[in-house]
């Protein structure tokens, strides 16, 4: 099963983060917490790797609709927002938001995630329709 809503850009990390976070603003998201994984990983273990940040989006008519279904539902809302350096491009992800349904066979969740759906997909989208021709 596929949890994840995924599109590749041919651009600069920092471009896409700054992007991301737009679209996602347009869509009713907004950036509640940032983590940067690259750098808490170098500075806790040591670790060097590629650049990776953990946006956690919030559109809060949705979360509100979903906790009121579901107070456990927090467990699995499409909050987090992955910008990461994914060979020479960015992968820009989000959490499908149909695995709320899936996971909890809560069909009265149904209608969050399909509208949760639509505006991560347009904040996507966006991202892509942004994207310089060849």
């Amino acid at each position: 099963m596929r949890y994840d809503r995924t599109v590749h850009l041919d651009t600069d990390f920092a471009t896409a983060v700054a992007r991301t976070r737009d679209a996602l603003a347009a869509q009713g998201f907004g950036i509640l917490t940032e983590i940067d994984v690259t750098a808490t990983l170098k500075g806790k273990l040591d670790h060097d790797m590629e650049d990776y940040v953990i946006l956690g989006a919030c559109n809060p008519p949705l979360a509100h609709r979903a906790l009121d279904t579901d107070r456990s539902i927090g467990l699995l809302l499409p909050c987090n927002v992955v910008v990461r350096r994914d060979g020479d491009r960015t992968a820009v992800q989000a959490l499908d938001p149909d695995t709320m349904v899936t996971l909890t066979g809560l069909d009265a969740l149904r209608p969050v995630a399909e509208e949760a759906t639509r505006r991560l997909d347009a904040a996507l989208a966006s991202l892509m329709s942004a994207e310089p021709t060849a």
